[in-house]
């Protein structure tokens, strides 16, 4: 199967700003229809709209919240109303608390559950229906599926459960033309991230930086370029994958080169006059 993303229709939950918007402009700028979903911030989801255009495109925008099985049912019809059909479906909207576990309660697991799995598979299930030519599925995850650090607990679990049920679709919507991949994100610069380093006891952000091997935050552009990739022609033959845009954050551990001595210090880079010199 091919699924360039030229005259493609894409629909990406929570694309009213930060990687969603990032995304959708990238799919516009190769002909797509996109589809922009935002629970209550219409204004924002109709300027993404009209950059879209902008941007050589084709866009609507559908206020549904997504938290509540009929959010995801009216999300999809009104995509089966306006397009008729599906080619990528976008698990982008994401929301939880953040909190030590000790100090969860049944209501912040069950909406961190209901924002982050629940519509991903339903959502899943939709698309399916409309994508009679094939398709594409991502969902987006992030390095808490993997580690563990302050407050992520609740989102870290719903992430990894993400990943999880992207490997079990690929198997079974394989049959339909459809392939099934998650992208986890490290540090990446946005509205969330700021606001998950501004909670109260977290430590500042740029003594993270250190302990990434490229040395800074992604940027939504990059997240979205990743995932714009498994919605190409370039990765018609993968599925059930999770591709890792964190920087290499999470292939280092403790002891960090960063807290090494002199000794251990990364030299700098080598050049050729190097081997020449006397010794």
């Amino acid at each position: 199967m091919t699924h360039g993303s030229s005259a493609k229709v894409t629909l990406i939950t929570g694309s009213s700003r930060g990687i969603g918007r990032a995304l959708a402009l990238t799919l516009a700028r190769q002909g797509g229809t996109v589809v922009v979903n935002c629970r209550k911030n219409t204004g924002l989801a109709h300027e993404t709209v009209e950059r879209i255009h902008e941007a050589g495109g084709r866009g609507f925008a559908v206020a549904a919240d997504i938290e509540t099985t009929e959010g995801v049912t009216a999300l999809f019809d009104a995509v089966a109303e306006r397009c008729g059909r599906l080619d990528h479906f976008v698990s982008n909207a994401a929301a939880s608390a953040f909190k030590n576990i000790v100090d969860l309660r049944a209501h912040h697991l069950d909406r961190s559950f209901a924002m982050n799995v629940r519509p991903f598979v339903l959502g899943a299930q939709e698309a399916v229906k409309l994508m009679d030519r094939g398709g594409r599925i991502v969902g987006l995850s992030s390095y808490g599926s993997l580690r563990a650090f302050p407050g992520y607990a609740a989102l870290g679990a719903m992430k990894a459960a993400v990943e999880s049920w992207v490997r079990s679709m690929a198997v079974e919507f394989a049959p339909y033309g459809i392939s099934v991949n998650a992208v986890n994100g490290g540090l990446i610069d946005s509205d969330s991230l700021r606001f998950f380093y501004g909670i109260e006891g977290m430590p500042p952000m740029r003594t993270v930086f250190d302990r990434i091997p490229l040395g800074r935050a992604g940027t939504v552009q990059e997240m979205a370029d990743a995932i714009a990739f498994l919605l190409g022609p370039g990765a018609d033959y993968i599925t059930g994958q999770t591709l890792v845009v964190d920087g290499g954050l999470s292939i280092t551990a403790p002891p960090f080169h960063a807290d090494a001595g002199s000794a251990l210090a990364l030299p700098p880079r080598p050049t050729r006059d190097d081997d020449r010199a006397p010794r």
